[in-house]
């Protein structure tokens, strides 16, 4: 086996312990998933760092202040499990995570029901739901797929979804049409107050 395979295979092996061990106790050092800056509290971590965080600055974000959730942070939270109808093969498929608006409390989010809320995914693709439509919709950071955690280059580590078909006027559109405001790969979270 080359050198670089061997690294490469041996740091994802540690990343995915990592996230097989959604119990344990956060350690530092861990890396972070989720960012969310905007109209927060203090945070948990500085302002942008261009070399640092590279995605965040060449998708032209700024902050000032943040707070950074690593995997163990986000599955400390209570969570609940949704069964929506899925676009990629029209099946149920068993998401589990914590209620959006309980990971924009626990990072201070200063919001109303007009709030917006502007979800990044890795790819670049953002779309904005207010308060009202999360709580309402009942929006979770889905960090586990039919019992496994979410793979980075699937639809993980992290997707804002809700279930569509618990909503009656998603359930009325077909499938493909129900997730436009569910950005898989989510990486970062903007709180407009």
């Amino acid at each position: 086996m080359k050198k670089r395979q061997f690294l490469g295979t041996a740091a994802l092996a540690g990343w995915s312990a990592t996230l097989a061990l959604p119990a344990r106790a956060a350690a530092a050092g861990d890396p972070t998933l989720l960012t969310v800056t905007g109209a927060i509290g203090n945070g948990n971590r500085g302002k942008l760092d261009p070399v640092r965080d590279q995605m965040m600055f060449k998708q032209k974000l700024s902050f000032d202040k943040a707070h950074a959730f690593d995997y163990a942070a986000l599955t400390a939270l209570p969570a609940i499990t949704i069964q929506p109808t899925l676009e990629y093969d029209s099946k149920p498929h068993t998401l589990r995570g914590p209620l959006l608006l309980d990971v924009m409390k626990a990072a201070g989010a200063r919001l109303n029901d007009n709030s917006k809320l502007v979800l990044r995914a890795i790819d670049g693709f953002a779309a904005t739901v207010t308060v009202a439509q999360a709580r309402a919709q009942r929006y979770i950071v889905a960090t586990w797929l039919d019992g496994a955690p979410m793979a980075l280059g699937g639809l993980g580590p992290l997707w804002a979804v809700y279930d569509a078909d618990k909503v009656p006027e998603m359930a009325a559109k077909p499938v493909s049409d129900r997730f436009g405001l569910c950005p898989w790969g989510l990486y970062h979270i903007e709180a407009q107050a």
